[in-house]
């Protein structure tokens, strides 16, 4: 995962302090994403940056069990008060955010250290290092909406506000400012930044990245954006609905494959001049979503989002530059110098990102394994088919109740495969305490209640 061993920590993370000290820098902050999406941190002065990435900082097997409620937690045979584990960052991930601060990504480990199979970005780790067995290459590139809101979740003015609109630009420019200048700072490369359909809504795209440190990038993104909009007295709801009958925020994932110098989405002789492999791949990808979408969009309140007419994907099925299918190809050429790609719109904000990342390309890998044959492409709105039409192309309307979204996931051997055990039965657990104790809230109260869960 990038840790540093034993041996190495010393004086590596000397040398990184006194560095570091130069750099104005106090205090480092680690963090660590849970299986309900929260994100979860420890602190330490600089001095001990050493220590917490190994042999690491103590923290309670619950850390993988709590909730979005703020109160409860999840209790299991395997997870319990009893038992320690450890969260270790990782130095060669580390970033300054400026005041005095650092940050670096964690991941879980055991006391002896070995790596926690509950741990997201382990996960992750893991699934890249298939792909890399396989000689394939992944970049993911990362798009994050969020809703700017008043310091207690309230609506703010938006007198203003159009689609995509400068007016509403301007209006924040200063908060726009902000975080193009803390992101460049930081290090980290921002794509494209604007104003998205919804009142104060905004979206960020994030550079393409190796799958662990796009992730990393996505976490550290968000804790960039928060800082700000603390700075203009705002907060950044990530909330996959924040306002019941308003639009949601997604969390799309675009990804690449390559083997070597060529991809595997273009320069074959396949539908859109994909490869044999990119077309399986993004076979395996359709045929896994219906029980990933627990792991993608679970949440009690991200079946409010997933609704034809929305963007965000309703239909199983893909098509170029379809933003109503599920899976949005881009073809490569002069207007895209990231070359083809694919996008993944279901994915919403609630999800924990390492898993949600290991989940697709987990997915599109078995494709590729077992040669799946790519479905046909959806030209058209697939809202605008006969049911004869989407059943004979086998379009089908991804579930928006959590019940059924979990069920699938629950009974999903390829999932548990992709993901172990250990994380889709935490994933469950907590999805399951949403459900049975908010699933019947209506929407008004069940947006208001979470519009903050996942904001930090």
């Amino acid at each position: 995962m990038g840790t540093v061993n034993s041996h190495a920590a010393k004086p590596l993370a000397a040398a990184a302090i006194a560095q570091l000290e130069s750099d104005g820098v106090a205090t480092l902050i680690g963090t660590v994403v849970n299986p309900a999406g929260l994100i979860h941190a420890k602190t330490v002065p600089l001095r001990r940056m050493g220590i917490f990435a190994d042999p690491g900082l103590g923290a309670s097997p619950v850390f993988h069990a709590f909730t979005i409620d703020q109160t409860g937690i999840v209790f299991s045979d395997a997870i319990s008060v009893v038992g320690d584990q450890r969260i270790r960052i990782d130095l060669g991930a580390l970033h300054i955010l400026g005041d005095g601060l650092a940050w670096a990504p964690g991941g879980f480990f055991g006391q002896d250290g070995t790596p926690d199979p509950y741990c997201g970005r382990g996960v992750l780790q893991r699934v890249q290092d298939r792909l890399a067995t396989a000689e394939i290459t992944a970049l993911v590139g990362h798009e994050m909406e969020f809703f700017l809101v008043g310091p207690d979740g309230s609506r703010l003015p938006s007198l203003l506000w159009s689609q995509y609109g400068l007016a509403g630009l301007l209006e924040f420019e200063e908060f726009v400012r902000g975080v193009t200048n803390a992101a460049t700072a930081s290090g980290v490369a921002i794509e494209q930044f604007h104003p998205e359909y919804g009142a104060n809504q905004f979206e960020v795209s994030l550079s393409p990245q190796p799958p662990v440190t796009a992730a990393d990038q996505l976490v550290l993104m968000r804790i960039i954006v928060a800082r700000v909009a603390r700075q203009f007295g705002m907060r950044a709801s990530l909330s996959p609905l924040p306002f019941a009958g308003s639009v949601g925020s997604g969390a799309h994932q675009h990804f690449s494959l390559s083997k070597g110098e060529l991809s595997l989405f273009s320069g074959g002789a396949g539908a859109r001049g994909m490869t044999p492999e990119g077309e399986s791949a993004i076979a395996g990808l359709l045929a896994g979503l219906p029980a990933a979408q627990g792991i993608l969009c679970g949440s009690v309140l991200s079946g409010l989002r997933i609704q034809p007419g929305h963007w965000s994907g309703a239909h199983n099925c893909w098509g170029t530059e379809n933003r109503e299918a599920a899976v949005r190809f881009l073809i490569g050429g002069p207007s895209n110098p990231h070359g083809a790609n694919v996008e993944v719109k279901v994915i919403d904000p609630s999800a924990n990102v390492y898993l949600a990342t290991a989940t697709i390309l987990g997915l599109a890998h078995h494709g590729i394994e077992r040669e799946l044959e790519l479905p046909p492409e959806t030209t058209v709105d697939p809202a605008t088919l006969s049911d004869a039409q989407r059943d004979a192309n086998n379009i089908t309307l991804l579930p928006s109740r959590q019940s059924e979204a979990l069920a699938a996931l629950d009974d999903s051997a390829l999932l548990r495969g992709v993901l172990g055990d250990e994380p889709v039965a935490a994933v469950l657990a907590v999805r399951r305490y949403e459900q049975e104790n908010y699933g019947g809230l209506p929407p008004e109260e069940l947006t208001e209640k979470f519009r903050m869960a996942w904001s930090v």
